[in-house]
């Protein structure tokens, strides 16, 4: 349903270093970029998450959360501890939701701009 989404952020190297870490752990890489932008995907070119230079950055409300999608369960864990060595904070570490669902395993992390993100799996192991 979703082409791509963006976030505003206020300092792109600092938020550059946090999404770097964080979807690489789950096989995203920069596919673009300029002084301002970042573009996150895995194909040239073919952003699916975007990183925009904007001036005052502020997250949605409360509610509001972007999920990325984990190829397995350690790439979560990666994930998450890669983000927290460079400066994320921790949102839910990782692990089975059981709430959400029996194979639902998640972490969940807060960006250097206070947005809320997660990266996911829900299969069986």
């Amino acid at each position: 349903m979703l082409h791509h989404i963006s976030f505003a952020v206020t300092d792109i190297k600092a938020s550059a270093a946090f999404y770097d870490a964080a979807l690489g752990a789950l096989g995203y890489r920069r596919v673009f970029e300029d002084d301002t932008v970042i573009g996150y995907g895995i194909e040239n070119g073919k952003d699916k998450f975007c990183l925009k230079l904007r001036a005052p950055a502020t997250p949605p409300g409360p509610g509001f959360h972007l999920a990325f999608s984990a190829p397995n369960r350690v790439a979560v864990d990666l994930f998450h501890a890669s983000a927290l060595a460079v400066g994320g904070r921790d949102n839910g570490q990782p692990g089975l939701r059981p709430h959400y669902g029996a194979n639902y395993y998640a972490a969940f992390l807060i960006d250097p701009d206070g947005h809320h993100i997660e990266a996911v799996i829900n299969d069986p192991v």
